[in-house]
């Protein structure tokens, strides 16, 4: 080493858990008192990757910065893609599809199907329900607490269930 290098020594923030509870990998983007940062960088997005054991690539990089540097939100592989091009990262929507699912297995997004025909994911992988938008298309989160289930139907044999998605049709009042 010259003697004009020397290593900086790198504090890294990590939140601290009490109750034993388990941190999420995104909830460690946030800061201390528990509200989403206005962008996260680069190495904190690399950490957050390692952590779940997925190779930081450039793509998964650059579309893992976009996604969660904007804190919980709802978005479809074609707006992450629009915003991946209007950033000026060139990348293919098989490739956002791709990573938006390899992100989804490893539990750092939440794949939601509303009708069957529009798969929304949502950066808060906790266990939430939704409100929807109707002519918004547009998703709200709703506390899982605010939602009751009272029966579960028994799962087929060989099945379990994995969790249980609440979604709320809204639409404006019509006016009487």
């Amino acid at each position: 080493m010259s003697e004009g290098f020397r290593p900086h020594n790198v504090a890294i923030s990590r939140m601290v858990v009490e109750d034993d509870e388990p941190v999420l990998p995104v909830a460690r983007l946030r800061d201390s008192a528990g509200t989403s940062r206005t962008g996260c960088p680069f190495h904190d997005v690399r950490h957050m990757l390692r952590d779940v054991g997925l190779r930081p690539t450039r793509q998964r990089l650059a579309l893992g910065w976009l996604l969660f540097a904007k804190g919980d939100r709802h978005v479809s592989a074609e707006i992450l893609h629009e915003e991946a091009i209007k950033a000026r990262f060139p990348v293919s929507l098989a490739t956002v599809y791709n990573t938006l699912h390899q992100f989804t297995e490893v539990g750092l997004l939440r794949e939601l199907a509303v009708d069957g025909s529009k798969t929304y994911f949502d950066t808060n992988p906790s266990d939430h329900h939704h409100f929807f938008l109707e002519g918004e298309n547009n998703l709200v989160d709703i506390p899982s607490t605010s939602v009751e289930v009272e029966r579960i139907p028994e799962p087929p044999e060989g099945y379990e269930v994995a969790r249980v998605d609440v979604v709320v049709r809204l639409r404006p009042k019509r006016r009487s």
